[in-house]
């Protein structure tokens, strides 16, 4: 298979553009996910000036990976005044809460595009989940996703759940604003989610990962220009690159609770994941990191759909259930 690179450039009037590099030749995709991956860079190819709001679009797809859970509920609410989707699958708890922060480069994605992956995980947690519309980059640049993500959290307090039954859940980017939140509470000496669980995080604002140009045969969405123009926006209001809450590889995470992390090993992101797991054990925190083989960026979308999606889950729940604070 013969692929091109994109580059997205973010222009102040809000107008993302794809500009196309010399072709290059990469391994052919053998799983659902990097098949749409692929067809998302030929529609980029095709349309090098696709705006941002048509780009969203594109990415509302990723839920086309996911099947539908079943014996699941939805229902579309606000939480602590932030828009998304409530998921209740039938028996679960709850008292048990799982606040999803979807991925998409703070710019993309949607309680839409990540709903039915929440279904999959509350199922498999015996838990009620939230998928978050937090704002996004660039018309809401940081810490408008750090801001809204509190308020849910803040709510749930509020309305009588225990800190320790809160979960946040974040991929990618969604994995930074899960990460960058709990930082934030400990730092305002607030309380703070039992767990927080991580699926291919992106972290590094400075776009330093070595595994960016390692991997890149391997994964078909992720690229370091592409990745410098969701920075270039989720930034927008001038914050630095090396803010601790911007990127948390710079920060003490003395005191975080306990730490979930899931990726492949072929991700570009791949280093993001294993120096999160050095900064958080360093710091004394019970960190869970789990690395699959051959697969792509935000993996366990495919639930329901690939067994190395459904594994993750599940290793993901039992890790869960071994950290669910005991009734009283």
């Amino acid at each position: 298979m013969i692929q091109a690179c994109v580059i997205l450039r973010h222009h102040g009037n809000g107008l993302v553009t794809a500009h196309t590099l010399a072709p290059m030749s990469i391994n052919q995709p053998n799983d659902p996910l990097g098949v749409i991956y692929a067809e998302w860079t030929e529609e980029f190819v095709a349309n090098p000036d696709m705006s941002l709001r048509l780009m969203r679009w594109v990415f509302e797809d990723w839920q086309r990976v996911t099947s539908e859970p079943e014996d699941v509920t939805y229902a579309s609410t606000r939480i602590g005044g932030v828009p998304g989707i409530l998921v209740k699958p039938l028996d679960a708890d709850p008292g048990q809460m799982l606040v999803v922060l979807h991925g998409g480069g703070f710019a993309l994605g949607s309680s839409a595009s990540h709903r039915k992956l929440a279904g999959h995980l509350a199922r498999a947690f015996g838990a009620h989940a939230f998928v978050a519309d937090f704002r996004l980059a660039p018309e809401h640049p940081y810490p408008a996703q750090i801001d809204d993500a509190t308020a849910v959290f803040t709510s749930l307090l509020d309305n009588g759940i225990d800190a320790s039954s809160i979960t946040f859940v974040g991929d990618s980017a969604g994995a930074s604003i899960a990460v960058a939140t709990t930082l934030r509470l400990l730092r305002d000496g607030a309380p703070v989610p039992g767990r927080v669980i991580t699926i291919s995080p992106w972290l590094d604002m400075e776009n330093s990962g070595s595994t960016i140009e390692s991997n890149d045969a391997t994964d078909f969405l992720i690229t370091r220009e592409g990745l410098q123009g969701n920075i270039d926006r989720y930034l927008s209001g001038g914050a630095s690159p090396t803010d601790p809450l911007v990127n948390p590889l710079y920060a003490d995470f003395t005191g975080f609770p306990r730490l979930y992390i899931t990726v492949s090993d072929t991700e570009s992101l791949y280093a993001d994941a294993t120096r999160l797991a050095e900064k958080a054990r360093a710091a004394g925190v019970d960190v869970t990191f789990e690395v699959a083989s051959g697969q792509q960026h935000v993996f366990p979308l495919q639930a329901g759909v690939l067994p190395e999606a459904d594994a993750a889950i599940e290793s993901m729940a039992a890790w869960y259930r071994s950290a669910k604070p005991l009734a009283v």
